[in-house]
């Protein structure tokens, strides 16, 4: 199976070359991801015995990625679409979030249970649930990355605005420093919390729809939570070591990537902490 692993790595370096030469960010972002799924493939071969699953998954995920880098129809509605300044951002973030997250939460059981899917996982309602939060990291995005300009004015800067913005890379780096600061702290704890809910409900309603639809009981969850590890794993490690440094990156970035390049990092730190867990417990 690894060798089939390696053809799979020199085709996705193919397409980086391919993107790096025709300046395609939107490839470059995704064929980095790819990149980094099937290094952690290698890194948890140790661990689990690679499947046909496996292979057909990253032939998929593969296809499914050149779809809109080399079709140029599709290609140009995205990143049209991604642009965008009115509802169909929303429709974007929904998507991306869905699709993207769920996989990962797909990719994270194969490692820990050595299934993309079982019984009882609902991917349906993940979907559902990744794609509405999605939605609500893009407004929350578009509130801080706004806002942070008020602030660095208030604190010397002047004149920085979303339409006068600097060609100064240590300013820059600043500013996209102090949103994913701001972001983090205050709506990524109730982000996580909100996620970890849904979670446990989708869990305990059998993964259906139907079941994902009836009231969320909020207060007993919330009650029962591990608040041992949301405490001082999730919010006190995760936030100030993973998602601040990412998300400055992120903010690096022109807008109409931001929403996708937080997606994808969402997808990576989901398969990073599966391998982690699972080495622990072997």
């Amino acid at each position: 199976m690894k060798k089939y692993i390696c053809f799979l790595f020199f085709f996705s370096e193919f397409i980086f070359v391919n993107a790096f030469l025709t300046a395609n960010i939107l490839a470059l972002f995704t064929v980095i991801i790819l990149n980094i799924l099937l290094i952690l493939h290698f890194n948890y071969l140790q661990y689990i015995k690679m499947k046909k699953q496996d292979l057909y998954f990253i032939i998929g995920v593969i296809a499914f990625v050149c779809i809109f880098v080399f079709v140029q129809p599709v290609k140009e509605w995205f990143l049209s679409w991604s642009a965008a300044k009115d509802w169909r951002s929303f429709v974007m973030a929904f998507l991306k979030f869905g699709i993207l997250s769920t996989m990962g939460e797909c990719i994270g059981l194969r490692i820990s249970q050595g299934v993309y899917n079982k019984r009882g996982f609902g991917i349906a309602p993940r979907f559902l649930v990744w794609g509405v939060l999605g939605t609500c990291i893009s407004i929350a995005m578009m509130l801080f990355s706004t806002g942070v300009f008020a602030f660095l004015n208030v604190c010397g800067l002047k004149g920085l605005s979303a339409a006068n913005v600097t060609d100064c890379f240590g300013i820059n780096l600043l500013y996209a420093f102090c949103v994913s600061v701001f972001m983090n702290t205050f709506f990524a704890p109730v982000f996580m919390t909100v996620h970890k809910v849904t979670d446990t409900h989708i869990l305990n309603t059998g993964g259906t729809l139907k079941g994902f639809f009836t009231p969320i009981p909020f207060g007993e969850i919330i009650k029962n939570l591990n608040w041992d590890v949301q405490w001082n794993f999730v919010f006190k490690k995760t936030i100030p070591l993973f998602w601040y440094p990412a998300h400055t990156i992120t903010f690096l970035l022109p807008p109409q990537y931001r929403v996708l390049f937080a997606a994808l990092l969402g997808v990576a730190l989901g398969v990073i902490l599966s391998i982690a867990n699972l080495k622990k417990s072997r």
